[in-house]
Parts: C-alpha cells; sequence; structure tokens
C-alpha cells in the first residue's frame, strides 16, 4: 500500500464509483432476516451515535496526553516492484515520528510491513513459476533489509500472509456482517489488475497500445482495464458519509497537512456509493477468504487495512495501543485511509485514528519514477555514496509532504556538503581538535566572561549576537517539537540548521585560536567560548537523532555523553549560565574517531551537470 506501486497509483479514486447493480435475490432474503437497527440507515447512525457517546469511537486530532501511548504506522507496502525511494520516504518519516516519541519519554510502538494478497500478487507468482508465498517473502525480505540498512527501527514488521493477520481480517469481517453493514450484492464495471481497483467511466480514458489498438486505461494510473461482472459483498459505505463529514469537521487537524484535509471534504460533498469488499474466488484465490462463503475472497483493501488493528493486538487486546494510532501514508492512497477506513472503524465500534500524516512524492528531474524510463532511485546503491544517515537526512530535509519534490544527485551533496559535513561536523572537528582543545576536555563555563544579559559588565566580551544566538537555541527544542507534531520535519531541520550556523558564527567572530593561553583572561574567554559550542552541539545532537540516529550518535559520543543522558529532559542547556550545575563540565571528551562526515565528491559529472540544469 505505497505510491509508486502499481496498486497505489489511484490517486482519489473511488472503487466502485458509477457501478450499475441490483441486490440479488439472496441478499434480499438475508436483509429480510437481519434486526432492525441493521435493515433501517437511521438505526444504525443512531446506534454510532450511542458508541460516540460511550467512547469507543472517540474523536481524533488532539494531542496525546502525558504517558498516552501513540503507535506510528508506515502504509504496508505491495509486494509487486522491489523498493524504491518513495517507500524508503514513507519509512524514515515514521521512524523520525516514533524515535521523537521515544526522544520525549514517550511510550510508542512503530509498525510497517508488508502487503501480499491481491490478483496482481497471483498473477505474478504464476508467471514467475513460483509459489506465490515464496514470491511474497522473497520481496518481503527485501523491504526488510532496506528498513534494516537505512536505520528504520519498527518494532514490529506485519505480513499480511501471517496468521495473526488473517484471524484479525476474519474477526473483523465478521463484526462487520454481525451489524448488518455487509449485504450481498451484483455489480459490474471497469477494473484495473494492477491496480486492484474498481473504476467508473469517468476514470476511464481510450487510448491506444503498441500495436495501435484501442484500450480502455485508467486515466490516473495508465494501465489497462477490463469490463468485470461479479456477485460480492458490499459495505454500506454510503451511509457514512454524513458521520465522516462530521467527525473532520469538529477535528481539523485528523489529516494533516491541511490541504489534504480539505481534500477529502471535498470528495464527501458529493455521494460516495457502496464499496465491493470481496470478490469471487474463482477469480481471486491469493487472498483470505471471506468467513462461511468458500466463493469468495475478501477485497485486498479491506484485508490490508486491517494490518493497523493487527499489529495493535486485534480483537483480543488491542486499546492500549490503537487509542493513540497515528497513519502515515501517501497522497495516493489517502482516500483509502480517510474515508474507508474510518467507515469501516465507525462500523465496527472501534476508535478513529488520532491523525492520518500525509506525504507527496519524489519525482527524479521533474518525472514521475517510472521502469520504463529507468530512472527509479534505488535507495541501497545510495547508501554506498551518501551513507544511510545521510540519505534519511536529505529525504526529510529537503521532502515537503505538501508538495511534490524532485531528486536530482547534484542536489543531495550540495545539501549534505554544506550542512553535515561542513557545518556541523566542521563545528565539531573545530572545537574538539587537539590545536584548540589539546587537555580533550568538556571545557568549563565562567559566569564572569559570559554573564546573563542583565549583569552585564564593561569586561564583558559577550556580544548582543551571542546572547541572540543563546536564546535561540534555549527556545529550538520546543520549535523543533512544534515542527514534529505538525508534521514538518523540514522545517525542524531548517532550524536546527539555521542554529547551526549561528554557532559557527560565534566560533568564528570570537576566533578561539587568536586568544592567548598563557593570558587568565584570554584562557578564561577560550574555555567559555569552547563550552558554549560544545553545548549547542550536545543540542543539536540529541535533536538530530531522529533524523541520524548514527551520526547523532557518533556526536554525542565525542562530547562524552553517555547512551543515557541523550534524552529529551537531559537537554538542560548552558546550565551554568544559569546558575547550575553542568554534569559535563570537566569530562574528558570521547575518542575521536574521524570527520563525523566526509565531503562528498562527484561520482558522473556528465549525470550531475544534466542532473542540475
Amino acid at each position: 500500500m505505497r505510491e509508486g506501486s502499481s496498486r497505489e497509483d489511484i490517486c482519489g479514486c473511488t472503487v466502485l464509483s458509477g457501478m450499475t447493480g441490483s441486490v440479488s435475490r439472496r441478499a434480499l432474503r438475508l436483509a429480510s432476516q437481519l434486526p432492525s437497527v441493521c435493515t433501517f440507515p437511521g438505526g444504525r447512525q443512531q446506534e454510532f451515535g450511542r458508541l460516540l457517546s460511550a467512547g469507543r469511537a472517540p474523536s481524533s486530532g488532539s494531542a496525546p496526553g502525558p504517558g498516552s501511548p501513540s503507535l506510528i504506522t508506515t502504509p504496508i507496502f505491495y509486494v509487486n516492484a522491489t523498493p524504491h525511494i518513495g517507500h524508503l520516504y514513507s519509512a524514515v518519516l515514521a521512524d523520525a515520528l516514533y524515535r521523537a516519541k521515544i526522544l520525549l519519554g514517550h511510550e510508542a510502538k512503530f509498525a510497517t510491513g508488508t502487503d501480499e494478497h491481491g490478483l496482481k500478487i497471483q498473477q505474478a507468482a504464476e508467471a514467475a513459476a513460483e509459489d506465490p508465498l515464496e514470491f511474497c517473502s522473497r520481496v518481503s525480505k527485501e523491504f526488510r533489509t532496506l528498513f534494516q540498512q537505512s536505520l528504520v527501527s519498527y518494532t514490529d514488521y506485519i505480513r499480511t500472509t501471517e496468521e495473526r493477520h488473517k484471524n484479525a481480517v476474519q474477526h473483523f469481517w465478521c463484526v462487520l456482517r454481525d451489524k448488518g453493514y455487509l449485504y450481498e450484492g451484483t455489480y459490474e464495471g471497469w477494473y484495473s489488475v494492477p491496480d486492484e481497483t474498481f473504476l467508473s467511466d469517468s476514470q476511464v480514458v481510450e487510448r491506444k497500445d503498441a500495436f495501435g489498438n484501442l484500450i480502455k486505461v485508467s486515466m490516473e494510473s495508465g494501465h489497462k482495464v477490463e469490463w468485470t461482472k461479479e456477485e460480492n459483498y458490499m459495505f454500506r459505505l454510503s451511509e457514512f458519509r454524513p458521520m465522516l463529514l462530521d467527525w473532520l469537521k469538529k477535528n481539523p487537524y485528523a489529516i494533516y497537512p491541511e490541504k489534504f484535509h480539505h481534500l477529502v471534504v471535498h470528495w464527501l460533498q458529493e455521494e460516495i456509493p457502496d464499496l465491493s469488499v470481496s470478490r469471487q474466488r474463482n477469480r481471486l484465490k491469493w487472498g483470505i477468504p471471506v468467513p462461511e462463503d468458500s466463493t469468495q475472497t475478501i477485497y485486498v483493501w479491506l484485508d490490508a487495512l486491517v494490518n493497523y488493528l493487527t499489529v495493535a493486538g486485534y480483537p483480543e487486546d488491542h486499546n492500549h495501543w490503537y487509542s493513540g494510532v497515528h497513519h502515515v501514508v501517501g497522497k495516493d492512497i489517502l482516500k483509502f485511509h480517510a474515508i474507508y477506513w474510518p467507515a469501516f472503524l465507525m462500523a465496527a465500534g472501534l476508535q478513529l485514528p488520532k491523525q492520518i500524516y500525509v506525504h507527496s512524492h519524489w519525482t527524479v528531474n521533474g518525472q514521475k519514477m517510472s521502469k520504463s524510463l529507468g530512472n527509479v532511485i534505488d535507495p541501497m546503491e545510495r547508501f554506498s555514496v551518501y551513507t544511510a544517515d545521510g540519505f534519511r537526512y536529505f529525504l526529510l530535509r529537503q521532502g515537503v509532504p505538501e508538495t511534490d519534490c524532485d531528486y536530482y544527485d547534484d542536489k543531495v551533496l550540495k545539501v549534505l556538503n554544506a550542512e553535515l559535513a561542513d557545518a556541523l561536523g566542521g563545528l565539531l572537528n573545530r572545537c574538539t581538535g587537539t590545536r584548540m582543545n589539546p587537555d580533550q576536555v568538556y571545557s568549563p563555563f565562567s559566569n564572569h566572561c559570559f554573564p546573563k544579559r542583565h549583569y552585564m559588565g564593561q569586561s564583558s566580551r559577550a556580544t548582543i549576537d551571542d546572547y541572540k544566538m543563546i536564546q535561540l537555541v534555549e527556545q529550538l527544542p520546543l520549535d523543533v517539537e512544534h515542527c514534529f507534531e505538525k508534521f514538518q520535519i523540514y522545517k525542524a531541520l531548517e532550524a536546527i540548521n539555521f542554529c547551526i550556523r549561528l554557532t559557527n558564527g560565534f566560533f568564528q567572530r570570537h576566533a578561539p585560536w587568536k586568544l592567548d593561553r598563557k593570558n587568565a583572561e584570554d584562557c578564561c574567554w577560550l574555555d567559555t567560548v569552547l563550552h558554549v559550542t560544545l553545548e549547542c552541539l550536545r543540542v543539536y545532537g540529541i535533536l538530530l537523532q531522529p533524523v541520524i540516529p548514527a551520526l547523532a550518535s557518533k556526536l554525542l559520543s565525542r562530547l562524552a555523553v553517555g547512551p543515557q543522558e541523550r534524552g529529551w529532559r537531559h537537554l538542560n542547556f548552558l546550565a551554568k549560565y544559569h546558575n547550575n550545575i553542568c554534569l559535563f563540565e570537566g569530562r574528558k571528551l570521547g575518542p575521536d574517531s574521524g570527520l563525523l562526515f566526509n565531503r562528498l565528491e562527484r561520482t558522473d559529472k556528465r549525470q550531475s551537470k544534466a542532473q542540475g540544469r
């Protein structure tokens, strides 16, 4: 379930929009046997209202309280192709959010995994002469390897072929069925096998194939569609439109960034049709069977979405984790997560997501990634050049969730050289090198040399710019926390980088290498300049842990900051400046392990030049 995969190039298509149908005789017979609350739409809405009042489907969008658990999820990725930069972007966004929660002292869990059912997988396995499960296991292993190499610290890796997931999906199906939200119907319309979705006439266009023949294709993905007619089970999605609108009205931050919240509200201004939630088993065998009906397979999107409940422990004990779930999804699967999934949860009487974070896509030199164009970015290949931390930093620094972002190698080099190698790494080297810091200690701070501003005397060497820098670094943790809450990690990194530049300016302005160590006043001021710089670096290292965990750890180890001293509560910036005790003052610095981040050189100048145009 991820942008860039064949199933996900849907961008808001309604799975059964515009399809014509007639209710089968068996469905009418079943409907007549259902209790009244399932027969009359109003009854179901009243039932849902009671669930809301009882707190079983609470509103979302508010921040969790202190100690409230958080479940961070990525989409589960469809195993129709090997992982690329788009998959990694989803994963590192979610990983950074998860690591930030841990840094802040929250209880948190982080789930990712692979989506392994569907007709396309069934056909791909047949074409490869492989058993479907072996086919899925091979590709799923590639995703797991990518995440391990890129330092994605998931706590649960879910595969939809697992028994625990099958049990959760079938239980969820029975809940929907028993509450009267499923019925049997006959529907016909266009179907895209690569996208695993039904399409309306308005979502289909005519194009010529490679042989000049006119064919029908999906307007969004360009994949060929075929007319299909079959008897299957339907979900009463149409009944939930007013409740979905009410949910979004009451929770303006349920979907973020704001533009995507508005987009979903716009979609809901139109009537939404009921949703097909099964396929005939003689067409789709590779999937979870419908309970008590051997002729039907549960539709892959319902199957896949339930993974979020599976990792929370559904159906036995899921409330602890699912009460604070935060989904990270690509914009192409927004409708599935912002309309279908909340409607399913409402129908089952379960809690709604706290937030759905939505991000846009990556293009390459202004073009959509495509196998045919040969421009798909392989993250593993880039790690060998930029390192995993470097590539993570680039994606999170340059990726803006609201808009598509363009990738080219020259841009990566410029960002990493300027911000990791020169600004951050250079600053660390300057204040910890043996020439500047021959004793290799966390230098002491002098309140006489750098007093509180209102105690400033004639002899102080601190300037107005120095005090402004101190103020901004003190404010930085709150700014970073706010940016993470707003799903604006790129702005958090922008704020950190701005302060790093200010600290470099502070160091350059006072030129401690020019001070006379034999002069007591000079020596005291030199130590103070070093102390302030080290304290700034310590703050940056702690705050950068969610984004570049290995590099941040290397930086903090060099500063002699222990593993148990790297949390949010340990920030305590410039304790001596505030007349408190600094635990780090006088410590021996950690071992010098070389440059924090090596400067990068172009490996293909012609390609880089073309990419930079």
